[in-house]
């Protein structure tokens, strides 16, 4: 931390001592009205078969059912908001500054208890009784707000810990509101309730007062923003709203550009994050402009970078790489399960900014981009938009991010990482994962990115789910890249440099190439060279290590649809698409002894996580020697047919 921020957490020290002293009532308010609805016609824009997916999302909500990073619940018709299901804990309703909630033992899996408060799952139900009519979906949502706010008290429990989830919750609100609407008891639970009333209240002056600072200036800061300005827009019932409202858009503004790079990714390297902050951005930006409240124009523009940047990573089916930590955080949810998150976004951009001609095509539906399209003026028709250029082509290399894209024939896509390691001081949610390559053919996992998996609870999860031995690079004397100083936090990260890119080299039938090296292994440095031949659908792999003779393991992690046949240095690999049945050989380098791992446990090795809490074996080839050929490691992966 520098000093700036070590005086300011100084000062929420300071403050949160003062707090526990008096909590100030909630002035009052009178005559309160709720004007931020949709426009007229909006519910008739959302496509029949997105709605039918909602729907049936709501009825298994209404019946109790649902399912949080791998656990399935079916308490949720009256769920309880400090019961965690993964270890059978309850969270302590303790004031909220003592509460532990880092620590399993005593709390839980912060995780399992937070996701349910943050109010998405009755966004749902709340869209469903808009889209219907059907009152039981609004006194379930109504009957469950009243349950958690009378649960949750100002400052008292495990909700009021962290400034994301008020953020995340208080958009939740804002929408849940506008989607009652028509509901007559809507005015009553909200803007007519004292209740509400100051439960909205304290949310935002929590917010106001403790916001995540320095180091930790990440998505936490951009969804305490979103939610503050979307609160003070469409809730703009008091006196310190309109102040709320100011500071909550330049706050959104300062850090969207600070947490995006110029070429439009974020800048935490974690693909689930730059949804998540695209997500919380856009809506954002709805709540302000159906409040008419001015919006500055880099907003906009970081967003707009943001969408292109998206449009330009997906693979042919859609899929953005998997790097860095994942969550399944999301900042407005008012779709079915199988909505496709990432077509969602592509269409919302569509809509707000308009597609590019070589944007992939988008086939999904879904509802909230009718939504969110009817409260955002279009980017062109907007009076404080600026002339922004925007790529002529599909970018494939991003340069500030160090993430390059190569593209081969039948959707043969590859990510080759050579960028910073991570963001802030602390890379709190980087992996050890330099030169790391991630390789599908057609959408299919190949040489996958096994994911995360776990953030509290399971260190020894964590810690491999982080490891450079979890992904597709290589490890020298047993040892990460980058050193860890805890479940999110690195002392000392990686600095890797990209010597050489040609992407667009495989246009043609002819080579792309990428080269990249990085000095995290102290006294060595490992370069690594990427060449994707399209006429013979092949990927070269080739490392190289400089300094003295070391242990090696390089790992190559196959998608858990894969099957492998290990022989020797060369592997066989087969996996069905869509009914076909698809190959490849993996020619491994014969310098090294490789062995096939799958889904051990002590230590892990041998796993694929789809999702935060979820995990399955899949097939890890790893290769042991030493280094010191002149020639390097090759490995070779071929493309059948």
């Amino acid at each position: 931390m520098g000093p700036r921020e070590v005086g300011g957490r100084a000062g929420d020290a300071v403050r949160r001592r003062r707090w526990r002293s008096a909590l100030p009532e909630c002035p009052e308010v009178t005559g309160a009205r709720f004007t931020a609805v949709l426009p007229e016609g909006t519910l008739t824009a959302v496509p029949p078969d997105a709605a039918k997916r909602l729907v049936a999302e709501a009825d298994r909500l209404m019946a109790g059912h649902g399912g949080y990073f791998g656990v399935d619940r079916d308490d949720l018709a009256d769920p309880d908001w400090t019961y965690d299901p993964r270890t059978g804990r309850r969270a302590p309703r303790d004031h909220a500054f003592d509460v532990p909630y880092r620590d399993e033992d005593v709390v839980g899996d912060i995780k399992q208890i937070w996701e349910l408060s943050r109010h998405q799952y009755l966004t749902v139900l709340a869209a469903a009784y808009a889209l219907t009519g059907d009152e039981r979906y609004a006194e379930r949502v109504a009957a469950h707000l009243r349950s958690w706010w009378a649960a949750n008290a100002p400052l008292r429990g495990v909700h009021w810990t962290s400034g994301i989830e008020l953020g995340i919750r208080l958009l939740s609100w804002v929408w849940i509101r506008r989607l009652l609407d028509g509901w007559p008891g809507a005015a009553g639970l909200f803007e007519s309730n004292p209740v509400a009333l100051r439960q909205i209240w304290h949310h935002q002056r929590w917010l106001a007062a403790f916001p995540s600072r320095g180091s930790s200036a990440n998505n936490h800061v951009i969804a305490e923003a979103a939610g503050q300005a979307a609160a003070a827009c469409a809730f703009g019932w008091f006196p310190p709203s309109a102040r709320w409202r100011a500071d909550a858009l330049r706050s959104l503004e300062h850090q969207l550009r600070s947490n995006t790079f110029g070429s439009g990714l974020n800048r935490e390297l974690a693909t689930e994050y730059h949804g998540l902050v695209l997500e919380l951005g856009l809506a954002a930006v709805a709540e302000a402009d159906r409040a008419g409240a001015p919006v500055p124009a880099s907003v906009r523009e970081v967003l707009l970078r943001m969408t292109d940047a998206l449009a330009a990573v997906v693979d042919s089916r859609l899929r953005p790489p998997r790097q860095g930590d994942a969550d399944d955080g999301h900042g407005l949810v008012v779709d079915g399960a199988d909505t496709d998150r990432w077509a969602s976004l592509l269409a919302t951009g569509d809509a707000v900014f308009g597609r590019l001609a070589w944007w992939p095509e988008v086939t999904g539906t879904d509802v909230r981009t009718p939504l969110l399209a009817a409260l955002i003026r279009p980017y062109a028709a907007n009076g404080t938009a600026r002339a922004v250029s925007r790529p002529a082509s599909r970018p494939d290399h991003f340069a500030d991010a160090g993430m390059t894209i190569l593209r081969g024939p039948a959707g043969i896509w590859c990510r080759c990482d050579g960028g910073p390691h991570g963001f802030l001081s602390i890379a709190a949610h980087a992996h050890a994962d330099a030169l790391s390559v991630e390789v599908r053919h057609d959408g299919v996992d190949v040489l996958a990115d096994p994911g995360t998996y776990c953030y509290h609870g399971q260190p020894e999860w964590r810690r491999y789910f982080r490891s450079t031995l979890g992904h597709n690079t290589l490890r020298l004397d047993g040892a990460d890249q980058s050193v860890s100083g805890g479940p999110f936090l690195w002392t000392r990260g990686a600095r890797s440099r990209v010597l050489a890119a040609d992407p667009s080299g495989a246009s043609g039938g002819g080579t792309a190439r990428w080269c990249a090296e990085h000095d995290g292994y102290r006294r060595s440095v490992h370069r690594r060279r990427v060449e994707l031949t399209a006429a013979s659908r092949e990927l070269r792999v080739v490392d190289e290590v400089r300094g003295p003779r070391r242990a090696v393991q390089l790992a190559f992690h196959l998608g858990p649809a894969i099957a492998a046949e290990l022989v020797g240095n060369r592997a066989a690999l087969t996996w069905t698409r869509d009914g076909e049945d698809r190959s490849a050989a993996l020619d491994l380098p014969g310098a090294l002894s490789w062995r096939a791992h799958r889904g051990e446990s002590d230590p892990p090795l041998g796993w694929y996580s789809a999702g935060f809490g979820r995990k399955e074996p899949a097939t890890t080839l790893v290769g042991t020697g030493f280094t010191g050929g002149a020639e390097g490691f090759t490995t070779v992966l071929r493309f059948h047919g």
